[in-house]
């Protein structure tokens, strides 16, 4: 893959080379609709050029035996805001993982941190609470709750989407509907895979008609996809663990097109991230689950996606420095320039790209 010609070592790439300013209005707060009536810059690896459409012509640029690959994580309504018993002091508890099914143990994050303590039970109705039993990090807590049974439905009516921090709004019912792909089914996620966002059921169909594969995989995303890079030398950085997994059949369909010298088109960087830990040698996908911490930057390429579909990403952040390991930095931040410039809006519920 050609790489930027002002650099005189690739190598030397540096987390300043990521910085850009935006203004704050350019960040989406809601949802686009239709899903897929938002922008869609199209930009060509091979003749640099950089051209706005509307994410519905996505399908012109799909072909009969492509794999287009999805992540079907589903967000959870992962906020629970409750009362400390005795005190009566309001608290935010962010559900971020499950550790265990059979006693209903939670990796969690609480606000206000300072006012809970080991032991402390937080209720959330009447019949729902929770027990404090580890400290993890400064605002990170194991807790325990008391109701096994029907938990997720529980959790679907009292929990509050988890919008990102930059949507500086409370989430609504819209939210639980609109920050989420409609082919979403595997629960786990705390943010949305952005990307996946601007399907329709509609227009899902007409890509399966034009001969295109749909293949799967799922990589629940944690709040580490918020968490920005902070050490100029990007080989000291170390990203947060995220579940995966990627079945035999989707591993088959991602192979076969691969055999045929197919694209591989990746939607989302959560989708590139799975498929390119589960390599074998650069050439096929594996079926496999577990968790990685695959940060992927420039100099590293890709070996598996050829293409990607993906949304405009905050500055300095590792869903940016990925995206130029497909193509150009300066190809990329000359589209970001464009996008800013025709007021495409950014981040999770904004605009999107192609790279083709």
């Amino acid at each position: 893959m050609k790489k930027s010609s002002i650099f005189s070592n690739w190598s030397d790439m540096k987390l300043s080379q990521f910085k850009y300013q935006y203004p704050k209005n350019i960040i989406a707060k809601v949802p686009k609709i239709p899903r897929d009536g938002c922008k869609l810059m199209i930009v060509d690896n091979e003749k640099q050029t950089l051209e706005t459409k509307k994410f519905k012509n996505v399908i012109n640029y799909l072909n009969s035996g492509d794999v287009l690959v999805l992540n079907d994580s589903k967000v959870f309504p992962s906020r629970l805001f409750g009362t400390k018993e005795k005190t009566k002091a309001k608290i935010e508890v962010f559900l971020l993982r499950q550790l265990s099914k059979e006693e209903n143990i939670w990796d969690v994050v609480v606000d206000p941190a300072r006012k809970v303590r080991i032991g402390n039970r937080i209720f959330f109705n009447k019949n729902l609470f929770c027990e404090i039993i580890d400290n993890t990090t400064s605002r990170g807590r194991i807790v325990r709750f008391n109701i096994k049974e029907d938990f997720k439905k529980i959790i679907e009516k009292l929990g509050k989407t988890p919008l990102p921090p930059y949507i500086k709004r409370e989430s609504d019912d819209k939210d639980k509907e609109y920050y989420q792909s409609i082919f979403s089914k595997n629960i786990g996620s705390v943010a949305a895979p952005a990307a996946g966002i601007h399907f329709t059921k509609e227009l899902l169909k007409k890509i399966e008609n034009k001969g295109v594969k749909i293949a799967y995989v799922t990589l629940h995303i944690g709040l580490g996809t918020f968490r920005i890079v902070e050490v100029e030398d990007l080989s000291k950085h170390r990203m947060d663990s995220e579940y995966y997994e990627i079945t035999k059949e989707n591993a088959n369909i991602i192979n076969e097109g691969l055999s045929k010298h197919k694209n591989i088109i990746a939607v989302g960087t959560s989708v590139v991230r799975a498929v390119e830990s589960s390599t074998i040698t650069g050439k096929q996908v594996r079926t496999n689950k577990g968790w990685t911490d695959k940060f992927i930057h420039p100099p590293q390429s890709v070996n598996i996606v050829n293409k990607l579909i993906t949304n405009f990403h905050p500055p300095q952040s590792t869903h940016l420095m990925l995206v130029c390991s497909l193509a150009e930095r300066d190809l990329i931040m000359k589209a970001y320039k464009k996008a800013m410039k025709e007021k495409y809006k950014f981040f999770a519920y904004g605009d999107a790209m192609m790279i083709i």
